[in-house]
C-alpha cells in the first residue's frame, strides 16, 4: 500500500527464428514493460521490423482514416467478427474505402456548392429590398454604381463635397443604398474616395441579370435541392457506418496488434542471428512469463530475472551491481511504477498523479489523502442534505462517463458525501436547519456545533484545526524520513527529522502554561523563569478558560501541558532547528517561521470554510423563513441564539430579526419567491462548497503535506500488449 508492486528486471534470449513466437506470447501476456534499446552494447544493433509491419501500417492508416471520415463512434456500432481469411478482409476493406470515398468526393462537392449558393444568397437579399434589376447595376463606362447600407443623409453630404464626383444619383428601399455617380475626368474610384470616412458598408453585386427578387428565389430552390442531396448523401454515410463500423473497429484493433508486434523488434538488441530483449515485470508474476514462454518455444529461449529490485534510489542499486560485476543493462532504469492500494483508496491516486506518480522507492501517500480528504471536507461542509447531493453528483458521474479519471473523481464525490453526511449528523443540520428545531431528536445528533452563534465553539475549531494541521504535517515529515533513510538515518533526520522535531516542539510549547506545572527541578533563576510565555498566549489556547478545559460540547479537562515539558519542548525546537541549519545552511533560519508555524496555521482555512459556508446557509434559511432571537442557556452560559420560524411551528418566542419570505404578505407572491431563493440559494453553497472545501483542502494536501516529502516523477508501467475490446485471439 506504502509501496508499489515490487518489479523485476528480465531479459528474453534467443534466437531469431523463435522471435516472432516470443513477441506474440510476451504481447498476449500483457506482462512485460519493455525497455527500448540504445546501442550502447558492442556488435548489437536495433531489430529490423517484421516483415508485414509495412502492409499492416498502411491499412492501419486506411482504417483509421475510414473511421474518421464516417464519424465512427464505438458506442454507435456493434461488433463484428473478422473472417479469417486475409484475401476476404482485404476486399472487403477495398469495397468500402471506394464507396466512403465516393460519398465524401459527392459531399465535399455537395457541401461547397451549398456555401456558395448561400453566399450568393446572403449577397442578393438586400438587393432584393433595393428593388433594381441587377444589369442596371453593373456594366457602365462612363458611370460608377455602388451598393451598400448606410445613412442616406451624411452619404449624400460625402458626395456633393466631393471634387472627384460631377454628379450622382441615389436610390434608398429598407436602408439599403445604391448610388450612381459620374465621376470627374481622370478619376477611379470616385465614389470610394468620396465616402471616405462615411459609414458605408458595400455589397458585391453579382454579374448576373434581371430582378433579384425572382434570382433570390430560384437560388433559394436550389438551396434546398442541394440540401437534400447532401441529407441523402449524410443518410448513406450513417448507413455505411452502421453496416461496416463493427467490421472498421475490429479490423483496426487486428492491425493495431499486428503492428504493434512487428514493429516489437525495433526495441530489441540484435545479432545476426540472436535477439535480446529487457524489461521491466511485477516480481510476483515472473514464473507466469517464464513457465508460459517455455510452454511455446521450450528451450529456445532463455527468460532470467536479472534483478528482483529493491525499494532503494536507482543510482546506488546500479553502483552496487557494477561493483559485484552484475549484468549489464540496456539503462540504469528506473523502475516502472504500479501503486499497489485496496479499491476503495484507488480513486484518491488522482490527487497523487495530479504531480506525478511516485518513484519506485517513495512511498505512495494515496492512503494518507484517503484518510484525510474526505475526513476535512465533510467537517467543512457538513450538512445532510448537501452530503446527499455530492454522493447523488458522484453517482452520476460514474454512471454517465466512461473516464477512468472521471470514474475516480465520482468516487472520491462519494466518499465527500459520506462523511459531510456523517458531519452533518453530528452538527444536526439539513440544508442548515437544525433536525432538533423541527422536533426530529436523533441519537448523537446536535452532538457538534460549527460556532456561527457560540464564539468559544469557533475557537475550538481554531484549535481544532491546528491540530490537524500539526498531524498532518508531522506524518509528512515522517514520510520524508522514511524517504531519505537510503541516505542514512543522520542525513534524514538532518533533511526531515529535525523540521518534525521543531514542528511538534513549538506546537507542544504552544500548548503548555504555568499553572500547570512548575519547572522548580531547573537550579537557581531557571526554576523563576517563566519558561512557558502564558502571558502573551490567547486564554482560548490555555489556562481554566481555555476550549479544551470545558466547553458545551466537550468537557476534556485540558488547561494546558506544565512548565516542565514547555521546556523539553524548547530543546525539541533548538535541537531540530540546529540539524535543519546544518543540513540546509541560511536558509533553515529563513524557513523556519513557514515550515514550523505558518504552515500549520495554513490549515486554519478548514475553520473559515466551515464558518463561511454554514453561514451562507443561514443567511439563506434565515431570508426564506425568518428567525427570532431567543436568550438561551449553553453550557452554563445565557447566549443570544437566532431560531428560524419554520413552516408547522409555533410563534417563537423573542425578538424578530427578519420576518422571513414565507411569512409575508402577499403569499401569492412571496411563497414562489422563498422557494426560488431557497432552492437558488442552497445550489450556491453546494457549488462554491466544492470549489472551496475542495479546493482548499486539495490545496493542503498537494502543498503543505506533499511538500515535506513527496517528488514524484515515478514512470508509469505500460506493458507490452492490447486490451481487445473488438477482436477475439484466434
Amino acid at each position: 500500500m506504502l509501496r508499489p508492486e515490487r518489479m523485476s528486471k528480465i531479459s528474453i534470449t534467443g534466437g531469431k527464428s523463435v522471435m516472432e513466437d516470443v513477441i506474440e506470447v510476451v504481447h498476449e501476456l500483457e506482462l512485460v514493460h519493455l525497455e527500448d534499446y540504445d546501442e550502447s552494447w558492442e556488435d548489437f544493433r536495433n531489430g529490423d521490423p517484421l516483415e508485414q509491419a509495412e502492409s499492416a501500417s498502411k491499412r492501419l492508416v486506411t482504417v483509421r482514416s475510414l473511421e474518421n471520415t464516417l464519424g465512427l463512434d464505438p458506442d454507435e456500432v456493434g461488433t463484428a467478427r473478422l473472417p479469417t481469411d486475409p484475401e476476404v478482409i482485404n476486399s472487403r476493406l477495398e469495397a468500402i474505402r471506394t464507396q466512403v470515398n465516393e460519398l465524401e468526393d459527392d459531399r465535399n462537392e455537395l457541401t461547397t456548392e451549398l456555401r456558395e449558393l448561400r453566399e450568393e444568397y446572403e449577397r442578393l437579399e438586400p438587393l432584393a429590398r433595393l428593388g433594381i434589376d441587377l444589369e442596371l447595376l453593373h456594366g457602365y463606362r462612363s458611370i460608377e454604381v455602388a451598393v451598400g447600407t448606410g445613412s442616406v443623409d451624411p452619404i449624400e453630404r460625402a458626395l456633393k463635397a466631393s471634387e472627384a464626383v460631377e454628379r450622382f444619383e441615389l436610390f434608398e428601399s429598407a436602408g439599403v443604398i445604391a448610388i450612381a455617380a459620374r465621376p470627374s475626368p481622370d478619376v477611379d474610384g470616385a465614389i470610394s474616395d468620396a465616402l471616405v470616412g462615411v459609414d458605408f458598408a458595400q455589397i458585391e453585386v453579382p454579374r448576373v441579370r434581371g430582378d433579384p427578387s425572382d434570382r433570390r428565389d430560384e437560388l433559394q430552390r436550389t438551396i434546398r435541392r442541394v440540401e437534400n442531396a447532401l441529407e441523402r448523401i449524410e443518410s448513406q454515410m450513417e448507413d455505411t457506418k452502421l453496416e461496416h463500423g463493427g467490421f472498421l473497429l475490429a479490423l483496426e484493433e487486428a492491425l493495431t496488434i499486428e503492428v504493434q508486434r512487428a514493429e516489437a523488434p525495433l526495441r530489441f538488441a540484435t545479432t545476426e542471428h540472436s535477439f535480446i530483449a529487457e524489461g521491466w515485470i511485477p516480481s510476483r508474476r515472473f514464473d507466469e512469463l517464464e513457465t508460459t514462454l517455455r510452454g511455446v518455444v521450450g528451450d529456445r529461449v532463455e527468460v532470467d530475472e536479472l534483478e528482483r529490485v529493491a525499494y532503494e534510489p536507482p543510482h546506488e542499486r546500479h553502483e552496487k551491481a557494477e561493483a559485484d560485476g552484475g549484468h549489464l543493462e540496456m539503462h540504469s532504469a528506473h523502475p516502472p511504477v504500479i501503486q499497489r492500494n485496496p479499491s476503495i483508496v484507488k480513486p484518491f491516486e488522482v490527487f497523487v498523479q495530479t504531480i506525478n506518480r511516485p518513484r519506485y522507492h517513495e512511498l505512495d501517500p494515496t492512503i494518507f489523502v484517503f484518510l484525510t480528504f474526505p475526513l476535512a471536507f465533510g467537517f467543512m461542509i457538513g450538512d445532510i442534505g448537501y452530503g446527499l447531493l455530492y454522493i447523488a453528483m458522484g453517482w452520476a458521474v460514474i454512471k454517465y462517463t466512461d473516464s477512468q479519471g472521471m470514474w475516480a473523481l465520482g468516487m472520491i464525490a462519494i466518499w465527500a458525501g459520506v462523511f459531510t453526511v456523517l458531519f452533518g449528523y453530528l452538527y444536526d443540520d439539513f440544508f442548515g436547519v437544525h433536525m432538533a428545531d423541527i422536533d426530529l431528536a436523533l441519537p448523537l445528533a446536535g452532538t457538534l456545533d460549527k460556532g456561527l452563534q457560540i464564539t468559544e465553539v469557533a475557537q475550538l475549531w481554531i484549535v481544532f484545526s491546528i491540530l490537524f494541521g500539526v498531524l498532518h504535517l508531522a506524518i509528512g515529515y515522517s514520510l520524508g524520513f522514511f524517504n531519505n533513510l537510503h541516505h542514512g538515518i543522520g542525513e534524514a533526520f538532518s533533511e526531515s527529522g529535525s523540521w518534525l522535531l521543531v514542528l511538534l516542539g513549538l506546537f507542544t510549547w504552544i500548548f503548555t502554561t504555568e499553572s500547570a506545572g512548575s519547572a522548580d527541578w531547573l537550579p537557581g533563576p531557571l526554576a523563576d523563569t517563566d519558561w512557558t510565555a502564558a502571558a502573551i498566549k490567547p486564554e482560548f489556547l490555555v489556562g481554566p478558560e481555555s476550549v479544551l478545559a470545558s466547553n458545551y460540547m466537550f468537557n476534556l479537562g485540558f488547561e494546558g501541558m506544565s512548565e516542565s515539558v514547555a521546556v523539553i519542548a524548547l530543546v525539541f525546537i533548538l535541537v531540530g532547528w540546529t540539524f535543519a541549519i546544518k543540513a540546509e545552511g541560511f536558509i533553515a533560519i529563513i524557513e523556519l517561521p513557514t515550515n514550523a508555524f505558518g504552515h500549520a496555521v495554513s490549515y486554519l482555512r478548514m475553520m473559515a470554510v466551515l464558518l463561511a459556508k454554514g453561514g451562507m446557509a443561514f443567511v439563506v434559511n434565515l431570508i426564506v423563513f425568518g428567525g427570532y432571537e431567543q436568550t438561551r442557556s449553553i453550557g452554563g452560559q445565557e447566549i443570544d441564539y437566532v431560531f428560524f420560524h419554520l413552516p408547522g411551528m409555533g410563534m417563537p418566542e423573542g425578538e424578530a430579526i427578519f420576518q422571513g419570505l414565507v411569512w409575508m404578505d402577499p403569499f401569492l407572491v412571496t411563497i414562489p419567491v422563498a422557494i426560488l431563493v431557497f432552492i437558488f440559494g442552497h445550489i450556491v453553497v453546494l457549488l462554491l462548497g466544492i470549489t472551496a472545501a475542495g479546493i482548499q483542502m486539495t490545496r493542503l494536501e498537494l502543498v503543505e503535506f506533499f511538500g515535506k516529502f513527496y517528488d514524484g516523477g515515478g514512470a508509469k508501467f505500460q506493458p507490452f500488449g492490447y486490451k481487445r475490446t473488438h477482436t477475439e485471439e484466434h
